[in-house]
């Protein structure tokens, strides 16, 4: 029996959200409140002041996302697609990468970014499902802004757009590292957040550099050791000091995103109720049954069946009510994935 059946649906391909809204405020908005278990449509993500209330803190993932995808040319002039995943080495010469086609490389194959040849990537094998590609240069940000593309998902089977460059980048977007955006800041204007702030709530960044791993079908190893894939955190001093001044004196913590409640779930000290500062890994699997205290509201998108974002959004919900309320938006035409519609959950 398939470990994660319940959370199977069949979304139909007209209900992917291929391309953004003209403004990114306009998307749908279906509020969920937790503890009355029901769940209304607002119905503009930009209503969502209504619902908010003087001391809510929004914390936001201040990722930017790099120029990761690649493509890469052998003299021959085949082409291998190809996502840089992070770095393995502290030179910034050995990476981690999706590379299409890997089977007709040999070991010491030259690569060079299509029109770029004075980069040069030697192949030096796969690891696992993944490949090891070395730079004879350390390679920066600024380096994939030259020859890269932004990296959309895999799902919306299309190729990147100038306006993929701003769209695919939320308006917090300040620290590059991520292949994927923390898609539930899309849905952010300038306005909206200058119109929250004078209603009385706060915004606090954290980071979490978004890896593969949240495009990557579940495993039952993963769902039986509860663990995830690793990725890149950092709490500031800041902002860890303002979050617990905030529960301290009993304001709602609003989670921008499931890579931010990761970040949030990972440094909250449940013993001391405190958030602690700092910069590590995580690799936190949070499913039904986990106890999520680090947040009270969670901003988020539609996500794929299947996949460990929905079973996060049912572990600070519950199950059924997070089923019905997918049900809901299949029914009722919402737009899934990175550019679609948005939910509020809340607790209280």
């Amino acid at each position: 029996m398939d470990f994660l059946q319940e959370y199977d649906f069949h979304l139909p391909d007209e209900q992917i959200a291929k391309f953004p809204l003209e403004n990114r405020d306009e998307s749908r908005l279906l509020v969920v409140d937790i503890g009355q278990t029901k769940f209304w449509e607002a119905p503009l993500f930009r209503d969502i002041t209504a619902l908010v209330r003087p001391g809510d803190v929004f914390v936001y993932n201040e990722t930017k996302v790099s120029y990761r995808r690649v493509y890469l040319q052998v003299e021959s002039g085949r082409i291998h697609e190809s996502i840089f995943l992070e770095s393995v080495d502290k030179s910034n010469q050995g990476w981690l990468c999706i590379l299409k086609n890997r089977a007709k490389l040999k070991l010491g194959d030259i690569l060079s970014p299509v029109g770029f040849k004075n980069f040069r990537f030697f192949f030096q094998g796969p690891e696992e499902e993944l490949s090891i590609l070395f730079s004879e240069t350390p390679i920066s940000d600024s380096d994939f802004a030259i020859f890269g593309n932004i990296p959309i998902p895999p799902y919306l089977k299309r190729n990147v757009t100038e306006e993929d460059k701003v769209r695919y980048q939320t308006i917090f977007a300040n620290r590059s590292g991520s292949v994927a955006a923390p898609t539930a800041g899309l849905h952010f204007t300038e306005d909206l957040k200058e119109n929250l702030r004078k209603l009385g709530a706060e915004f606090l960044p954290v980071e979490l550099q978004i890896g593969y791993g949240t495009f990557r079908p579940l495993t039952p190893e993963q769902w039986q050791t509860k663990t995830l894939h690793k990725e890149k955190y950092f709490v500031s001093e800041s902002t860890a000091s303002k979050l617990n001044d905030a529960r301290k004196e009993g304001r709602r913590i609003i989670a921008v995103g499931t890579t931010t409640l990761r970040v949030l779930e990972t440094i909250f000290d449940s013993q001391l109720q405190k958030y602690k500062v700092g910069s590590s890994q995580t690799d936190i699997f949070l499913s039904p049954g986990d106890r999520i205290q680090s947040v009270q509201g969670l901003i988020t998108n539609f996500h794929l069946p299947k996949s460990s974002l929905l079973l996060l959004v049912s572990a600070f919900a519950n199950t059924q009510l997070v089923l019905d309320v997918y049900q809901y938006a299949l029914q009722n035409r919402f737009r899934f994935y990175s550019y679609g519609d948005s939910m509020f959950l809340f607790q209280k």
